[in-house]
């Protein structure tokens, strides 16, 4: 197990508030294969901080990849509005495109 894995655990078991934490962590378990920790850790900082755009992306690629398509593709549509209301227009066109990737078409019901 890694250092870093080790430490970013730590951090989220020890009550840390910061999306960073949780965001790194997720990646950590998803570059790992650990999809279910990795997604069990979106799920956290979800609920903690549902405006942190980049979990989205991460979360709803990781998914797709992993074959689990429909729940990929609401991580990436929740994305794309949670993108919207913050104004943030780089991460909504690569939220648009990777759910285009992953047969999701438009996004104009989301």
């Amino acid at each position: 197990m890694s250092k870093r894995l080790l430490m970013l655990e730590k951090m989220t078991r020890d009550g840390s508030k910061d999306p960073f934490h949780w965001y790194a962590l997720a990646l950590e378990y998803a570059g790992q294969g650990r999809h279910d920790d990795a997604l069990a850790t979106f799920g956290a900082l979800r609920a903690m901080d549902p405006a942190y755009v980049p979990m989205y992306l991460m979360c709803g690629t990781m998914l797709v990849k992993a074959g689990r398509l429909d729940e990929g593709r609401a991580w990436l549509v929740d994305g794309i509005g949670a993108a919207r209301s913050k104004g943030d227009q780089h991460a909504l066109s690569e939220l648009q495109q990777a759910l285009a990737g992953a047969g999701g078409g438009d996004d104009d019901d989301a």
